[in-house]
């Protein structure tokens, strides 16, 4: 060890300086103990100005209002949130990626032996785990399940079932860009605004009330210091109102930009935008499907009537 490196740096510290600063966050710390337990009187707690204590609050609703709505549309991070049943199709799926895996891992490797090779397989089509493609997979396969039958082509629910798997088709296409749109437009900008500029406000406000605290804390000191120390302790007061009204001046600040930032507004937009043009998308496929299967019910019924007439 290099003892005259060691040596310098001992010697650098200011001792008078780090017991300064200890015992002023002792004397906060017991100042704000004393103020929770009820023990400091209203008039010996500095007031913070009316338009501080204002902003303070509009910044609080504000804040409130981004984590109220983000708890519900947070949701939309998940893709499978409006279909439950997703759970069990993922371990279906995952047991057939498994043995996909398994098979291509024994075409590849028992070459050249005297066991049988297994031929190489495709890697399974990964399907959204959302309530229309599974609606749409659901129609399909049905409809599928009837036309493979002898005269169903000609049976009416199969087409109705056709049309049905064919609107929720272009709802599914719909429902994935509404999604899209909602995370980079809304959710990403949304969850920003509230851990960045909202929470340098918030920090900003902690600053003030340490400050604050430390302020009534050197008040409190001045009061009671002895003749020997009634200097230092005016000055302790006069340090510690000029780094409140700083501080206090900073958080102004940040929450005035934050209470006049537009991009929450331009965000709830976009939420509300995209919401929009996916059930407007929603209500154009089903009622083009809804008005050809209402046909077809329509001609199944005039046909069974007829047959019961006869």
């Amino acid at each position: 060890m290099d003892w005259s490196k060691f040596q310098s740096s001992f010697s650098n510290i200011n001792f008078a300086q780090a017991g300064s600063k200890l015992t002023k966050g002792f004397n906060s710390g017991v100042q704000l103990t004393r103020e929770r337990l009820g023990q400091v009187a209203p008039e010996d707690i500095t007031e913070l100005p009316q338009e501080y204590k204002d902003l303070e609050a509009r910044v609080d609703a504000l804040r409130q209002a981004h984590i109220s709505l983000l708890k519900i549309t947070k949701a939309y991070e998940n893709e499978s949130y409006d279909y439950p049943v997703q759970i069990q199709e993922s371990i279906t799926e995952l047991s057939t990626t498994i043995g996909h895996g398994i098979t291509n891992f024994a075409a590849n490797n028992l070459k050249g032996t005297n066991l049988p090779v297994p031929s190489p397989v495709a890697a399974p089509t990964a399907q959204p785990k959302t309530l229309p493609h599974a609606l749409c997979r659901a129609a399909t396969s049905a409809a599928n399940a009837m036309q493979g039958a002898p005269g169903g082509n000609e049976h009416k629910l199969c087409n109705a079932l056709a049309e049905y798997a064919g609107a929720w088709e272009k709802i599914a296409d719909a429902r994935l860009q509404h999604d899209e749109s909602i995370y980079t437009e809304y959710l990403q900008p949304w969850q920003t605004t509230l851990s960045t500029s909202i929470g340098a406000a918030m920090k900003a406000r902690q600053a003030v009330r340490s400050s604050r605290v430390e302020l009534d804390a050197a008040k409190q000191t001045l009061k009671n210091a002895g003749p020997a120390k009634q200097e230092q302790a005016r000055l302790d007061v006069e340090n510690a109102e000029d780094d409140l009204v700083q501080k206090t001046e900073v958080a102004i600040t940040l929450m005035k930009a934050v209470l006049e930032n537009p991009e929450p507004l331009k965000n709830l937009n976009e939420l509300a935008k995209a919401q929009l043009l996916y059930f407007a998308a929603a209500a154009e496929a089903l009622s083009s499907a809804q008005g050809a299967i209402e046909e077809l019910s329509v001609a199944a019924e005039g046909e069974y009537r007829k047959s019961r007439d006869h």
